[in-house]
């Protein structure tokens, strides 16, 4: 991640931070975890796409991770790292929302290639293919791979559900571990099915991208390197993957954003 410091390095900023919270030390752990706002900006730029600058929301990063610093209690047992993260992350999304740059036209195609899915699905007992999609729409191949583009911008509202409706919890201590509850034991096997369900209904390339990038946490760049296909390609691939994946998904959708 470009670390300065090692662990204990940063354990001891820290300490120094609780006992004297000078302006440089503060300065000091921005720095520190710069890094970490990189890390979360360019996930989220894979959903976005080429909509939004990167360099822009590393600079709306910067400001969750600095409200991180400044809220961080560290007798909670929760790592900074991971209540950062869902700050930097949290910023960038108040920002875009703010934006709304989302167009009308854009938020429909999402919802009519959405129903497209579930018709033939519903019809044919399969997964759906781009060419069945396009036909169900009524548009060209074409334009059909223009709609994928323009989803990479709606990807975002998945991002807003999940972070509004608490899926980034991290109330519970890292260091307690307990038994699951039934319901919850149940959920997760009912997960690992519609995981599993949504994969197959992927294209071969479609399902490379996605384990890459949420298993093997590949950046789009080395995916397109593997692949042998531009980042364009790549982030198209990673669009149509999670617009079929939504339909299966549905609220375990948040499970791909917090992974």
């Amino acid at each position: 991640m470009g670390w300065v410091m090692d662990e204990t390095g940063r354990l001891k900023l820290w300490a120094d931070y609780a006992k004297n919270p000078t302006r440089e030390l503060r300065e000091n752990i921005i720095l520190e975890y710069a890094p970490l706002v990189k890390v979360v900006a360019g996930r989220l730029s894979m959903y976005l796409g080429y909509n939004v600058e990167y360099d822009d929301l590393v600079s709306y990063g910067i400001f969750g991770l600095i409200d991180a610093i400044d809220k961080f209690d560290a007798c909670k047992e929760v790592k900074f790292e991971t209540y950062a993260s869902l700050r930097i992350r949290g910023a960038i999304l108040d920002q875009i929302r703010k934006m709304d740059w989302i167009p009308r036209t854009v938020r429909k195609r999402q919802r009519d290639i959405t129903n497209a899915i579930k018709d033939i699905e519903s019809r044919t007992g399969r997964a759906a293919t781009d060419e069945e999609i396009s036909a169900e729409l009524g548009i060209s191949s074409e334009e059909y791979d223009d709609w994928q583009s323009q989803m990479k911008v709606t990807n975002i509202i998945s991002l807003d559900e999940f972070t509004e409706s608490g899926g980034g919890d991290i109330s519970e201590s890292s260091t307690v571990s307990r038994y699951d509850l039934p319901e919850e034991a149940i959920e997760k096997e009912e997960l690992k099915i519609v995981l599993k369900e949504s994969l197959d209904q992927l294209t071969e390339k479609e399902r490379q991208v996605i384990l890459m990038y949420y298993y093997d946490d590949l950046t789009l760049k080395e995916i397109s390197n593997v692949l042998e296909v531009s980042e364009s390609r790549v982030s198209q691939l990673h669009t149509k993957a999670l617009g079929k994946m939504k339909v299966k998904m549905g609220k375990y959708m948040g499970i791909l954003v917090n992974s």
